[in-house]
């Protein structure tokens, strides 16, 4: 694989991808900034340690008129996910903890945690074990996620608040733990708050905080200025914005202000980012763990990471959950992971690896093409709409 900490820009067919259809992605994606369907985007897509699309469309901040610039910052949201992963396998590679060791070696508080014995959610019993690094991070641990939905569990975590950005990681550990486990850890693939809670556990690893470690052994080494938790006030202007209401009618979903510093710095869905930042860090994936001289990772833990970890795991496809995780996948560490060229009702090659935010964003990794490609958007409504017309379009461009 070619490691490159830049990128020259090459014409697409230079590197595999049909040029008329390259501009045909941008293109579809234009047509709707022009029916104020998306309020612009910046995609990029690079091959062979070069970059075969990188663009800006519509604009950064529809309530004024501000284009779309390359180096616009978006809410990544759960983007932030594979990058606290990464973190998490490199307290593995370090031997400051094993991905068999149970949670509460590092959180004591769920040392005692139930899980709930009936579908009320009020009767409860010891789990059955408990739950492990390895399964915070597939997200397997029994923890579900208040956005999904509704049962007595998610209600739990809706009046805990759980969501809200006023707490640091180690009370948000705390207060997650006097909640039931929702299913029998290990038994059920359901997306979960479990790498918010990789956070609490790397700080209590490290003693430092999520960002500063992030900081010091990621975002630092691989040249990612304009990621973090917080914008300085010098960025603030690159900020990327949703529409005031939604286009399709329905209710708007209110998006973080990372203008202003909080007290929980969250690895599950806190960071901001560009495109560019963000390729650098998919590039050093593709590439074993390396971007120029920087190594975050050895070869071993990046395939272990984009392997699947579920076998015969069964994933939630019930409610809100259907979506996540489609027939002929898995999940790795941090990523899922295509199984098979079939079963699935999107374009995608066996082994490529993605996640997603849900501001919108969205990334996928075809490490046997040797290739990837990212949108940013702050369209949150629409995300389920243009995740796979991305990844389509993409493919649709590709020669081999």
């Amino acid at each position: 694989m070619t490691q490159s900490p830049s990128w020259s820009a090459v014409p697409p067919h230079s590197v595999g991808f049909d040029g008329k259809r390259t501009e045909a992605l941008v293109q579809r994606l234009a047509r709707d900034v022009a029916q104020a369907r998306l309020p612009g985007a910046v995609v990029l897509v690079a091959r062979h340690g070069q970059l075969a699309l990188h663009t800006a469309i519509g604009q950064q901040n529809p309530a004024d008129g501000t284009p779309m610039a390359l180096d616009s910052i978006f809410r990544i949201y759960s983007m932030t996910k594979p990058i606290v992963s990464v973190a998490i396998m490199q307290l593995m590679e370090q031997g400051d903890l094993l991905l068999s060791d149970p949670v509460s070696k590092y959180l004591p508080a769920f040392a005692n945690v139930p899980v709930v014995a009936d579908e009320a959610g009020t009767a409860v019993r010891a789990p059955q074990r408990p739950p492990t690094v390895q399964d915070l991070l597939r997200h397997t641990a029994g923890l579900t996620y208040d956005i999904l939905g509704d049962d007595p569990i998610q209600q739990r975590y809706t009046q805990a608040g759980l969501g809200s950005r006023t707490r640091n990681n180690a009370a948000f550990a705390d207060a997650l733990a006097a909640i039931p486990y929702r299913y029998e850890p290990g038994s059920i693939w359901q997306y979960s708050r479990a790498t918010d809670l990789l956070g609490a556990l790397l700080e209590a690893v490290t003693g430092q905080t999520l960002g500063d470690y992030l900081q010091q052994h990621i975002l630092g080494p691989l040249g990612m200025v304009d990621t973090s938790f917080v914008l300085p006030p010098d960025k603030h202007q690159r900020m990327a914005h949703a529409f005031a209401h939604d286009p399709d009618g329905g209710e708007q979903m209110p998006l973080m202000d990372l203008r202003e510093a909080v007290p929980l710095q969250a690895g599950g869905a806190g960071l901001g980012s560009t495109a560019i930042d963000y390729a650098r860090f998919l590039q050093c994936l593709l590439n074993g763990g390396t971007l120029g001289d920087a190594r975050i990772l050895s070869p071993a833990s990046v395939r272990l990471m984009t392997s699947d970890h579920l076998g015969s795991i069964p994933v939630n496809r019930t409610g809100r959950a259907a979506d996540l995780l489609p027939p002929g996948h898995g999940f790795g560490l941090g990523f899922a992971v295509r199984l098979e060229d079939g079963l699935a009702n999107q374009l995608g090659s066996k082994g490529m690896y993605y996640w997603s935010g849900i501001s919108g964003t969205v990334f996928f990794v075809d490490p046997v093409k040797d290739f990837f490609a990212l949108m940013l958007t702050q369209a949150p409504n629409q995300r389920t709409f243009y995740r796979p017309l991305f990844r389509n379009l993409v493919y649709a461009a590709l020669q081999d």
